[in-house]
């Protein structure tokens, strides 16, 4: 190094061999803590439990020692894979360290993204052997279900109007407050028909309907931005609510945030489930329910972008195709092609899938 860039480093307590100019990179521990948490509070406003999320997530990497001790792009592939080996040693489940992982890729981009590093940081590979949860509702479990909510929506109606006409209200001039009654019913059937993430759906805004189809300005990932088509059903049931409704929201409640969150309908959820004697699921797997149903029914980058998936191998995880399945794409197609395909009958092709 030359004498005048010696004395520089010196003066600036730079070390040897790294220009003066370029800034000393932050470790990741002080990279998540100064900078990444901070960007997650301010543009994750509304989702609490996300910010709890990334928090928790924090305060684990942390807990490995060399994020600490190694600047950002001194972290290579084999430091990588010896922060996987600390969390398994910890008992750490797969899907754990890969939400783990995940974070530090976001570390990785947003670091390069603000300049933070002058170099390329490494990939960072999940790890395979994850266990997806993944419930399909059957036609009849959705039909018992939805039924269900109908029926605890009539109860709240009746129990409205028996407190309309009691004491309290009839006496002392105590009004009840009017219930959302078929709230668990129409937030059952957006997520069941329109596929969508639940937190998408809790916050709903009315200028967000526009031409008989539900737009997503943002979400989860790059490929959330979206427009999903609404059947008849869902279009007649917001019509109606937007009929009554004095808020900005499509599902508003007295909450911090003013909208519906997943708190809200447990208990209600709870009861639907005991009533219709439907297997126990949770919210989330009507949104599987419907990706699964697009996915024997529409060509997979129909689904992809339907579904709001970034990577069309997120979308490949609900493409469970059985016997069945394949008899009836073979004869669409053969419908289609006016009944014949490659010189053989419908029956032909029909019988070649093993039973």
């Amino acid at each position: 190094m030359p004498p005048f860039f010696v004395a520089v480093a010196f003066f600036f307590r730079l070390p040897f061999g790294r220009p003066p100019f370029l800034p000393i990179s932050l470790n990741l521990a002080k990279f998540a803590e100064d900078k990444f948490l901070p960007f997650v509070r301010s543009t994750k406003a509304e989702k609490p439990r996300t910010i709890t999320f990334y928090e928790t997530t924090v305060s684990n990497l942390k807990s490995f020692g060399k994020w600490a001790r190694l600047p950002l792009d001194r972290i290579n592939s084999e430091v990588l894979g010896e922060f996987v080996a600390f969390r398994q040693t910890a008992g750490m489940k797969v899907s754990t360290i890969n939400r783990e992982l995940a974070t530090v890729r976001r570390i990785f981009h947003l670091a390069q993204e603000w300049g933070d590093v002058t170099t390329w940081l490494p990939r960072v590979k999940l790890n395979p052997g994850e266990n997806y949860r993944l419930r399909v509702l059957t036609v009849q479990e959705e039909d018992a279900y939805l039924k269900a909510a109908t029926e605890l929506g009539c109860a709240q109606e009746s129990a409205y109007e028996r407190a309309l006409k009691g004491l309290r209200a009839t006496v002392r001039g105590e009004q009840p407050i009017k219930p959302d009654a078929y709230l668990l019913l129409n937030i059952a059937t957006v997520l069941l028909e329109c596929g969508l993430r639940p937190d998408e759906c809790y916050r709903l805004k009315w200028d967000q309907i526009l031409d008989g189809a539900i737009l997503i300005h943002d979400g989860k990932g790059k490929g959330s931005r979206r427009r999903v088509p609404c059947s008849q059903r869902v279009t007649g049931m917001l019509e109606m609510r937007q009929a009554e409704s004095k808020s900005q929201w499509v599902f508003p409640r007295t909450t911090a945030s003013g909208h519906v969150e997943a708190s809200t309908l447990k208990k209600q959820h709870a009861a639907a489930i005991k009533t219709s004697e439907v297997s126990a699921f949770v919210i989330y797997d009507f949104r599987h329910t419907r990706i699964t149903r697009w996915a024997k029914a529409l060509p997979l980058p129909v689904v992809q972008r339907l579904a709001g998936h970034t990577e069309i191998s997120t979308t490949m995880r609900y493409v469970h195709l059985n016997d069945d399945d394949v008899r009836a794409a073979m004869a669409k197609e053969l419908e289609e092609k006016g009944g014949h395909t490659s010189g053989h009958t419908k029956q032909e092709a029909t019988s070649a899938v093993p039973n």
